[in-house]
């Protein structure tokens, strides 16, 4: 079992495959609001990552507000709110797909999120 708060954490978690995770904090927040971009299609997803992509390259020169711009679209198109896009490209988009199919979902609430590995 692996208690993680960054998500450096929590990708040594998963590469370790501890048989569960419990995510705490901001990270468990943020981790809660983008899980629903696993669940999306392969049109929805490349159009994110594009976004994601894009939008991090030109951070610097706008102070980060690219993210939520280019996010609004795509946001449109894939039913995902623009704050669970924006969580998902800070936590990684192929960490969160990762992860979700790997692991489910035990416990939920006050700022903790408790993951299982799945058995196979």
């Amino acid at each position: 079992m692996a208690t993680v708060s960054t998500k450096e954490q929590l990708e040594r978690a998963k590469e370790n495959k501890e048989p569960e995770i419990i995510i705490v904090g901001e990270l468990a927040d943020k981790f809660v609001k983008s899980k629903k971009i696993a669940t999306l299609s392969g049109v929805a997803l490349a159009g994110i990552v594009a976004v994601v992509g894009l939008a991090a390259i030109a951070a610097p020169e706008t102070a980060g507000l690219s993210l939520g711009f280019a996010a609004a679209p795509v946001a449109a198109m894939s039913g995902m709110e623009i704050a669970a896009i924006i969580a998902a490209a800070t936590i990684g988009i192929g960490l969160i797909i990762a992860i979700c199919k790997d692991y489910e979902e035990v416990e939920c609430g006050n700022g903790k999120l408790v993951l299982k590995r799945k058995s196979k």
